[in-house]
């Protein structure tokens, strides 16, 4: 197979890949925090919100690449691949998440998108090519569903489910989109670098997002005047969020295996519960036993046989 154009010769140094998980980990921990301020506390348009600084940080990502003389053009054959990964992550992922944060808190979005590697295994079983889950797995996969039915189960009981609390599925429904465009991602056989990949996603993606905000009139909701919150959530997504994290999550797939990377999927709800609880957010008995359980699930299943690979391990 092809080696993949974005490895090197001589690996990273030890501090280097370490930086590199710090940035992951602590950039797309806190952005459920930066998510939550934007259209819950400042009632900007989730759309929008989301899709205008995904849009604009791939825009940036090209720039970027085509001042430096970088491969940045998208070859015709990687078109489809690129823009069916676009739509699952960040219009039904992150656009999802836009709209399920604006009553659900930023701690408990983050618990519940902690299951997208159960979904990888789930669809890795149903696929006739996928890699099917061993006993371990499958017991992981009944224990982090049963997590997340702990998290939901009084929630649901307060109120109806096609109240307020329909938001929680639409989280469920983010955790399934970026499963699947992992999963369609991954199976692409793409000829452009990692980086140039990641830039167009983003910019397809968070274009076709913030078209459908729109269309759906959300500019008639926009702020007069944005506020400092409005305004520093939507910089902290952009710069942390998007680049920061998306850029030090694919330059670790060019160095490390992907079973190290996807680890984020574990670290992500202790940090946002974390600063949730530092931003004041309430806990309970119910998340602290939904975090283990979700947890423990998701490292049963990730050891028992199914993956969460990149495209570009495949061509290595």
């Amino acid at each position: 197979m092809q080696a993949d154009p974005d490895s090197s010769a001589k690996p990273p140094a030890a501090w280097a890949i370490g930086l590199a998980f710090a940035l992951v980990y602590i950039s797309w921990g806190t952005t459920y925090l930066a998510t939550q301020k934007g259209v819950r506390d400042e009632q900007l348009p989730p759309a929008l919100f989301g899709g205008t600084r995904v849009c604009l940080a791939g825009a940036l990502l090209l720039v970027f690449l085509a001042l430096r003389r970088e491969a940045w053009r998208l070859p015709a054959s990687d078109v489809r691949g690129i823009a069916l990964s676009a739509l699952f992550l960040f219009v039904g992922g992150n656009g999802l998440i836009n709209f399920a944060e604006r009553t659900v808190n930023s701690g408990l979005a983050a618990v519940i998108a902690a299951t997208t590697p159960l979904w990888v295994g789930v669809m890795e079983m149903i696929s006739a090519d996928g890699e099917k889950l061993n006993g371990r797995g499958w017991l992981g996969l009944i224990v982090g569903l049963g997590g997340v039915v702990l998290l939901l189960g009084h929630k649901l009981q307060q109120t109806s489910i096609f109240g307020q609390d329909v938001n929680l599925l639409l989280v469920l429904g983010s955790a399934w989109c970026w499963a699947a465009g992992s999963i369609v991602l991954r199976r692409q056989r793409l000829a452009s670098t990692r980086l140039a990949g990641a830039a167009w996603q983003m910019v397809l993606g968070g274009g076709v997002l913030a078209f459908l905000g729109v269309l759906t009139g959300e500019v008639e909701r926009l702020p007069e005047q944005w506020t400092a919150t409005a305004v520093s959530a939507f910089l902290y997504l952009l710069i942390v969020g998007s680049l920061i994290g998306f850029v030090s999550f694919n330059w670790l797939l060019a160095h490390v295996s992907t079973s190290r990377v996807s680890t984020y999927a574990y670290v992500n709800p202790v940090i946002a519960v974390l600063v949730g609880w530092l931003a004041g957010e309430e806990t309970n008995a119910y998340l602290g036993a939904g975090i283990l359980i979700i947890l423990t699930g998701v490292a049963l299943v990730r050891s028992g046989g199914s993956s969460f690979k990149a495209r570009h391990e495949e061509s290595a």
